[in-house]
């Protein structure tokens, strides 16, 4: 094998290891899904999703996919929270903090803030042990195998998982609250969405109410 194609196999090894992980996931859906998808049904007010670092990347996707698809989501900057802005948190709200670790301060500290506020707490992570899960009304496990990550250090095969999970919440949410079409393409006007003629079929709704 030469340079080149050492070069291309290096590559593709990445993008194997990172699909073990999505692999794993599909096997993850567990009652705390449906806990999630509860909360947030039943949500009065909007979710908010924290974290730091390249989970900070992930939480603010998963803030812009949630509300692209009909859950008011917005991304709050865990260290920008604790100069302040957690007071955009209310009771009527529901922080989704995202950290593999479980460990990052600000975000526990946020975690621990907002809760004494009334908000329900959801945590991502794949720390059982760890001080954000013990914080959180509700955690979510995800897979744990370092393996997914260069090193098991850089956080790229753990954080698409994340992301992966949240782009699952997020359809699932559309379908169990019947929001349209139509009304996704109302709220997204700009770019190729927004400009291009669509004919899409309408998504086979989702019945949520024994949760």
């Amino acid at each position: 094998m030469n340079a080149k194609q050492n070069l291309l196999e290096a590559g593709r090894q990445v993008v194997a290891r990172e699909l073990t992980g999505l692999q794993a996931l599909i096997d993850q859906f567990d009652p705390a899904f449906l806990d999630v998808v509860g909360v947030l049904l039943k949500l009065r007010g909007k979710a908010f999703v924290a974290g730091a670092g390249t989970s900070g990347a992930i939480a603010q996707r998963m803030a812009h996919l949630l509300s692209v698809c009909g859950s008011p989501a917005l991304y709050l900057q865990p260290m920008d929270a604790l100069h302040g802005t957690m007071g955009a948190v209310t009771a009527d709200d529901a922080l989704i903090a995202i950290s593999r670790g479980g460990k990052s301060g600000e975000l526990n500290q946020l975690a621990e803030r907002v809760q004494a506020r009334g908000a329900t707490v959801i945590a991502l992570t794949s720390a059982v042990d760890a001080p954000l899960a013990q914080t959180a009304d509700v955690v979510v496990l995800l897979p744990t195998d370092n393996a997914i990550d260069p090193g098991g250090v850089v956080a790229m095969g753990s954080t698409l998982v994340a992301g992966a999970w949240g782009d699952a919440l997020a359809q699932v949410l559309m379908r169990a609250k019947g929001y349209s079409w139509e009304q996704l393409l109302f709220t997204h006007p700009a770019g190729a969405v927004g400009a291009e003629q669509h004919d899409l079929q309408p998504l086979e709704p989702l019945n949520a109410e024994d949760l």
